[in-house]
């Protein structure tokens, strides 16, 4: 069975934590081929603080899917990829800690809009433990630009 991370109070990780916490960004040899990456190819593993910041900059109104955000992430640091599986895992936990923010208080102005990314399709959507209904009515909300 797998272990629960916990905080040093003995409290399960928030995923506000999990953001806070998360790795800093690496560029660096793809070790081989995998998730259509080709071995050396040189390869951005983003961190979770990159997304969100990515994510910040994209217009109310605006939509681009994981791709294109992988590519534009590997072209603003020098790589030639970004790391699809690292990314899927920074995806979920940005969303899930924008998430969180918001039901802590914050208004919809101040989290990071995910859904300007995450859409209904998404594999990493389809893991949100708040479903997809909040994704699908900001969507709806901002609609195109």
């Amino acid at each position: 069975m797998k272990a629960m991370r916990r905080h040093a109070s003995g409290k399960r990780k928030s995923w506000i934590d999990k953001l806070d916490a998360a790795p800093l960004p690496q560029v660096k040899p793809a070790p081989m081929d995998f998730a259509g990456m080709k071995k050396g190819e040189v390869m951005l593993i983003p961190s979770p603080r990159q997304i969100e910041a990515f994510m910040r900059a994209i217009p109310k109104g605006s939509f681009i899917d994981v791709k294109r955000l992988r590519r534009e992430l590997a072209r603003q640091n020098g790589a030639e990829v970004t790391c699809q599986v690292t990314t899927g895992f920074h995806l979920r936990i940005v969303a899930e800690a924008a998430f969180e923010a918001h039901g802590r208080g914050e208004p919809l102005e101040a989290i990071t809009p995910f859904w300007r990314v995450l859409d209904e399709a998404s594999p990493t959507s389809k893991k949100l433990t708040f479903g997809l209904d909040f994704l699908r009515d900001r969507r709806r909300e901002e609609g195109p630009a």
